[in-house]
């Protein structure tokens, strides 16, 4: 029992630790950011492309070509009535009334049960096609989605370019610090050596000269509010100082008792 509880205690702190790993923080971050980032650049490219194909019937979702039939599976439900691969939306009602009509040979329009016999015939179309654009397509029917294509083509090409700019702008910067660097050791170097320098490696003195000042000031403001805050503890401060005054207090009291009844059985020996 204590060994299957050791080896549970120790997987749990082998994950705590591969979880707390800055590259897998680092990673999850990442997914999560390029997530939405997905999704951000997915709606732009809706609004773009449904601004660009405003003139085509159905929009971005309307371009999809539907395969010729190979068997009588791919056919539709009902080619005699119209059902076939495909049908316009205008449509699903009259064809909801044929296949009423089809389902149920004596009933006429106006009888009992008429209305709920056709929008039962509705909800039966409705459960086999698929609405792209302006026309339904028979789900078992072959179907190329062009717009669902020209999207996602569209949304790697921004993804693309956006990640390239980034690494762009992130290996400029780097470059930029390395070259700083460069030109710092330089300057420091001729400045002992008492040659001239450049206007780069002025610059690069002056803004260690200003990264130093700025990291003084900084320090000198947390040793001045350090000594504020012990000058002045707040009220859980104080508490807590106290608590740690009263334990050491304490520890010398024991100490010394000890210390005294050591004494005195030394002395009775």
């Amino acid at each position: 029992m204590a060994k299957e509880k050791k080896k549970k205690t120790s997987f749990w702190k082998e994950f705590k630790a591969f979880i707390s790993r800055g590259s897998i923080l680092d990673m999850a971050v990442g997914v999560v950011i390029g997530s939405a980032f997905g999704a951000i650049v997915t709606a732009l490219v809706n609004i773009l492309l449904s601004v660009c194909l405003w003139a085509v019937p159905g929009g971005l979702k309307g371009l999809v070509t539907v395969l010729p039939a190979i068997n009588s599976v791919q056919e539709g439900m009902n080619k005699g009535i119209g059902l076939g691969q495909k049908f316009a939306a205008s449509d699903l009602q009259a064809l909801g009334v044929k296949l009423a009509q089809t389902n149920y040979p004596g009933l006429a329009e106006g009888d009992a049960g008429w209305t709920s016999a056709v929008e039962g015939a509705k909800s039966t179309i409705l459960s086999k096609y698929t609405l792209h654009g302006t026309k339904y397509t028979y789900n078992m029917s072959a179907v190329i989605d062009w717009g669902a294509f020209i999207n996602a083509v569209i949304s790697f090409i921004i993804i693309a370019l956006v990640l390239f700019i980034i690494v762009k702008v992130a290996k400029a910067a780097h470059e930029a610090r390395m070259n700083m660097t460069d030109d710092l050791t330089r300057a420091q170097t001729k400045q002992e050596k008492g040659l001239p320098l450049t206007r780069r490696e002025k610059k690069a003195l002056e803004m260690k000269a200003e990264a130093d000042a700025k990291a003084a000031e900084e320090e000198a403001e947390k040793q001045r509010q350090a000594e504020e805050a012990a000058k002045n503890p707040t009220p859980e401060i104080a508490l807590l100082m106290e608590i740690r005054d009263a334990l050491v207090n304490k520890k010398s009291t024991k100490v010394a008792e000890a210390k005294a009844t050591e004494a005195v059985t030394e002395k009775a020996e």
